[in-house]
């Protein structure tokens, strides 16, 4: 059915009317037609307007369009960005009933970004595209700067990505000063002193180490970098920058099932009032069921996330609903709403590879789906990324030692060897990480000045 940017606006604003029935609460919309071609190019370039130049955007942006016109993957309906206004990408190419479908999910993504807390406390929406602006200006200057120039940029832009999310994990919350941190290790030990006899300290209570670097572990490795690092000005600021737009996407690493979840549940329920035509609601209804479709041998976010809601609307009512989206992230999402009925009808279950075979280790039955529904919990979002602090800095030869959070999980040797290369890179002296090994032992990863990594 072909159809014109009039007819685009008129359903937009019965679309809009109903989100605003439905209870959604949102920034002002805007909406911009690209073609596939741009869709790939904006899809690798995060959807931002303007982003800094790296080699790592071409690449992806090959790897998708390869993927595309050989049928192995699809594009997304759309992309939305989380700034006020909040703007969105539909592809000219969709069909009309495609078009209103992804207009609708895109209200249910808005109203995520305007509600849910690690959005409200951890972005600043209002100047989302000016800050892309701004970095991609700063990065673009210092590869025009004839002293600095492109190959030094990209070799500080490569060892930034490759710890980007090595940093505070928990949003909305103020970092402690040096003086702080000082002042509450010292009450600790006051506190400890005081109360030995109640408390039966029999051994002597050493006064705690004031001049450690770090005082007490700390989260943000690169944040630490750029405090104690002997890096360029112009180096620290690119080091700010890659921190500053990792922030960025913390919440929505944070939120995938629950944001897409919400988004496609948002989207039936604005549909459903819509009153379609009977051929645009038959194609609603196979569009709808393709987005929540499950994943041989995977997890579509929007299909979980959607049933969760759903499942949770029907038990608890429609406020109920509204508080989760604004309260909870994937994981809190998880552990409290996935049932073990639903483990069943979505037929969750946990495998591991082992050589060349794939073992099931956990089916949704009486106990199994607590075990799954943990396992999901504790893997999404930012639990799916290694956690790494800085844990301590040698004051005589600045050996900076990173310890691995050991949660069960072993990292990936190949990677981490690699990736400490890309923080040596950063530090300029030797680099130790301490992580563990299958057997549990202590592993110590060591890389030198010269770039070589031993384990011992």
């Amino acid at each position: 059915m072909s159809y014109s940017l009039r007819d685009i606006e008129k359903w937009n604003e019965k679309i809009e009317k109903k989100a605003i029935e439905y209870g959604l609460d949102f920034y002002d919309q805007e909406f911009e037609f690209v073609n596939f071609n741009e869709m790939i190019g904006y899809e690798a370039y995060v959807g931002m307007p303007s982003k800094y130049p790296h080699w790592s955007y071409g690449k992806s942006y090959e790897k998708n369009k390869m993927l595309y016109s050989l049928n192995l993957t699809g594009l997304p309906y759309e992309m939305v960005i989380n700034s006020d206004p909040c703007l969105a990408y539909l592809m000219k190419e969709n069909t009309l009933l495609l078009q209103i479908l992804t207009m609708a999910h895109v209200y249910g993504h808005n109203d995520f970004f305007k509600n849910n807390r690690l959005f409200t406390q951890g972005t600043n929406a209002k100047n989302t595209i000016e800050m892309f602006k701004l970095d991609a200006d700063i990065i673009r200057s210092y590869i025009n700067d004839p002293s600095i120039g492109y190959e030094k940029v990209e070799r500080i832009l490569d060892a930034a990505h490759s710890i980007r999310y090595q940093i505070g994990r928990v949003i909305g919350t103020k970092k402690l000063s040096d003086k702080e941190l000082k002042e509450n290790i010292i009450k600790d030990y006051e506190n400890k002193i005081n109360n030995r006899g109640i408390l039966n300290y029999n051994e002597e209570i050493p006064f705690p180490n004031l001049e450690k670097v770090p005082i007490e572990p700390e989260d943000d490795v690169v944040d630490f970098i750029i405090r104690y690092g002997n890096l360029k000005d112009w180096e620290k600021t690119v080091l700010r920058i890659v921190k500053r737009e990792a922030e960025y996407f913390i919440p929505q690493i944070e939120t995938k099932i629950m944001n897409e979840g919400w988004a496609s549940y948002s989207h039936y329920n604005i549909l459903k009032q819509l009153g379609l035509p009977e051929g645009l609601h038959f194609e609603f209804l196979k569009r709808h069921n393709d987005v929540i479709a499950p994943l041989v041998g995977g997890l579509n976010p929007y299909y979980v996330g959607f049933k969760i809601f759903e499942d949770v609307e029907k038990k608890y009512g429609k406020e109920k609903i509204f508080e989760i989206r604004e309260i909870e992230r994937d994981s809190s999402f998880l552990r409290k709403y996935l049932t073990r009925d639903l483990c069943e009808e979505l037929n969750l279950f946990e495998y591991n590879k082992r050589t060349f075979d794939i073992v099931i280790e956990e089916i949704a039955d009486e106990e199994g789906w607590k075990k799954i529904r943990d396992s999901l919990s504790d893997s999404c979002g930012m639990g799916g990324i290694p956690y790494i602090r800085v844990s301590d800095m040698n004051l005589k030869d600045y050996t900076l030692t990173l310890e691995h959070v050991f949660d069960g999980r072993e990292l990936e040797l190949s990677y981490a060897k690699e990736t400490l290369k890309y923080v040596q890179e950063l530090w300029g002296r030797k680099v130790q990480l301490i992580t563990q090994g299958k057997d549990k032992k202590e592993l110590i990863l060591t890389c030198n000045v010269n770039k070589e990594v031993n384990i011992s």
